[in-house]
């Protein structure tokens, strides 16, 4: 539980200082909820409800009821850290003028902070729990679905945003769900193997 609790706060002030201020765009389902507002005009308010409540299904189905309970936790904590770093002045509020720190700086928060919740089976967002589910059924490292959901939402968002802005993103979201994977699985084969050994 507090693996969750700090991997929200890391996310939330990565979001806050980096990502919102930056205009480098996000896949999975915020990117999708942006694409569909652009095209469709349908508030991402709606769309990001039914879209991450539909993963959060989807994970409970497949991951069961201990993810359920990790993920309100690493959910209701990174709203509310978020809605605290709000209060707060901007550390660097000219990052947005330097895109490419913003890339590897935000994908570094996201990748730790959200690392730290899903390997404590926690979700912060929809998006968590569609790869943790994804992975589990398909029996492929996290960080490979993170990639393939990513890249198919940034694909489509070139229908309406300039290349160059797209792949700064894409730098983003392949560092992040890289540094996911990283942390999800550190030091797990070890401990695998100090038990095969002592068998």
């Amino acid at each position: 539980m507090l693996f969750n609790v700090v991997g929200a706060a890391i996310l939330a002030f990565g979001l806050y200082q980096i990502h919102s201020i930056s205009d480098v765009t996000e896949g999975g389902v915020l990117g999708l909820t942006l694409l569909f507002q652009h095209w469709f005009g349908l508030s991402p308010s709606i769309s990001g409800l039914v879209l991450n409540a539909a993963c959060y299904l989807f994970g409970y189905k497949t991951l069961g009821k201990p993810f359920i309970r990790n993920s309100i936790i690493a959910g209701t904590c990174f709203s509310l850290f978020y809605a605290l770093f709000e209060q707060t002045p901007r550390l660097w509020p000219q990052i947005g003028q330097h895109p490419l720190l913003a890339a590897v700086g935000g994908a570094v928060f996201v990748g730790f902070g959200v690392g730290l919740c899903v390997r404590n089976n926690g979700a912060p967002t929809g998006d968590d729990a569609l790869a943790m589910g994804l992975s589990r059924i398909l029996k492929t490292r996290i960080q490979w679905i993170y990639l393939a959901s990513d890249l198919t939402v940034l694909l489509l968002s070139l229908s309406y945003i300039p290349l160059r802005r797209i792949l700064y993103s894409l730098l983003t979201v392949v560092l992040s769900g890289q540094l996911i994977g990283l942390t999800e699985s550190f030091g797990k084969n070890t401990r695998k193997s100090a038990v095969g050994n002592s068998d």
